[in-house]
């Protein structure tokens, strides 16, 4: 029964609280309405000032970056050429090596001796070249004198026939002689038809064509096996760090097993990233961009893009970015890190006008800009926002003036108020009649 008193009397107490303050309130209001109230007070905000200020370029963002890998320039397969039993091994993984430098030698006994058995095919041959070219020179000689013999018998016989028909002439002599004559005349004649016949064929003949032949097959033979035998010292193809090897003394090495190792060369050497089509457009037509290490991102560099994908991978949907970095002192190596900046400072530096200045008509944004005498109204393409301010892409140019404050009360074309313009936003209190 005392708890149900004590809520009673809390409610009663509360409702009269409320209706005090209802008609206090109802007395005030009818107060300020009543024409000729004295102490009432109306309150008047005066239309908000028109302000502008010159539109200037400002840093929007830090330069936008990319992690990117460091790769050799090019990397060279080491491939042994010959088989065999590793007898020696000059190079460890890991080591920068130089084009020409030994790395591992193969046992070339083998090889060693088909090289002897081709020096002494080639000795053989060429014996036999100089011995047909002699006898050669030595039956042209014995035909030529043959022809030479032929002519004189012939020169005796035609002669003989001459002085014997003179005596015939003459009547010393009788037909039998002069028979005989001429019989020895043609024999003389047909000794030498047959031997410039022989002359002829022997020089029209090539006698040592095959054993010259010989000989040219015995020296490409003692090439290869020279060239060969060079095979056995399997060295390094160019310059660079010798990865991927681990040849070691007494392995058996094949010829047709492929490569035993790679050189990765690293003057110059590349710095690979994949970018992103928006990251792509940003790098589109630039010839160089800056990189650095981000353990020191004090020391930059600036390196020339060396590769910008045309297309997109229709694997990766990215574009292959590389750069072309001198690395003479070696410091930079293959499987390191780095950033690449895909924009400068400078690029940073972007047209920003106050967030506050920009108004939204459905799906446009728009500002005004004091043109001349009058403001003119405009659509920006707006981009990142910093701050307070935003990038402006399309719409405005710097150094023209924004209405940065009353741009809600304009119209496109309004001329300008001098004294508006100028004056600041103020409220105006108007006191009570007395």
């Amino acid at each position: 029964m005392i708890n149900d008193s004590s809520r009673k009397r809390k409610f009663k107490s509360r409702s009269m609280g409320v209706i005090v303050l209802l008609t206090a309130a109802a007395v005030l209001a009818s107060a300020c309405s009543a024409p000729g109230a004295k102490g009432a007070a109306t309150v008047q905000l005066a239309p908000k000032a028109i302000k502008t200020d010159v539109i200037k370029k400002q840093k929007i963002s830090n330069p936008i970056e990319q992690v990117a890998d460091v790769a050799a320039g090019t990397t060279l397969d080491v491939v042994s050429k010959a088989g065999g039993e590793v007898t020696e091994v000059l190079k460890k993984r890991g080591e920068y090596v130089e084009k020409g430098e030994v790395l591992f030698v193969i046992d070339n006994k083998d090889a060693l001796s088909a090289k002897r058995k081709s020096e002494l095919s080639v000795r053989s041959a060429q014996e036999s070249l100089q011995q047909a070219k002699d006898s050669k020179v030595n039956n042209r000689k014995d035909l030529a004198d043959n022809v030479t013999r032929s002519q004189t018998a012939l020169k005796n016989a035609e002669q003989e026939y001459n002085k014997v028909r003179n005596e015939y002439d003459a009547g010393i002599a009788v037909q039998h002689q002069v028979d005989q004559s001429k019989q020895a005349l043609d024999s003389a004649q047909m000794n030498l038809d047959a031997a410039q016949s022989k002359l002829s064929a022997f020089d029209n003949s090539d006698s040592i064509s095959a054993i010259q032949t010989q000989a040219e097959s015995a020296s490409l033979n003692l090439e290869d096996a020279t060239r060969s035998l060079e095979n056995y010292q399997v060295k390094a193809p160019g310059n660079g760090i010798l990865t991927d090897f681990n040849v070691v003394v007494g392995q058996t090495v094949a010829a047709a097993a492929g490569k035993v190792g790679q050189v990765q060369q690293i003057d110059p050497i590349k710095i690979k990233t994949e970018l992103t089509e928006t990251n792509f457009l940003l790098v589109k037509g630039k010839q160089e961009l800056i990189y650095y290490n981000p353990d020191s991102p004090d020391k930059k560099g600036t390196a020339k893009i060396s590769y910008l994908a045309p297309i997109m991978s229709a694997a990766t949907k990215t574009y292959t970015l590389e750069l072309e970095v001198p690395n003479s002192d070696h410091l930079l190596q293959p499987g390191n890190r780095f950033m690449v900046q895909l924009t400068t400072e400078t690029e940073e530096q972007v047209i920003a006008i106050p967030t506050l200045s920009i108004i939204r008509e459905e799906s446009d944004t728009i500002v005004y800009v004091q043109q001349g005498d009058q403001y003119q109204k405009r659509k920006v393409k707006l981009g990142r926002i910093n701050g307070e301010y935003q990038e402006v892409i399309e719409g405005v140019k710097d150094g023209e003036k924004l209405v940065t404050a009353g741009q809600n009360t304009l119209k496109d074309g309004q001329k300008v108020d001098t004294a508006s313009a100028s004056a600041g936003p103020q409220a105006t209190t108007t006191p009570a009649a007395k």
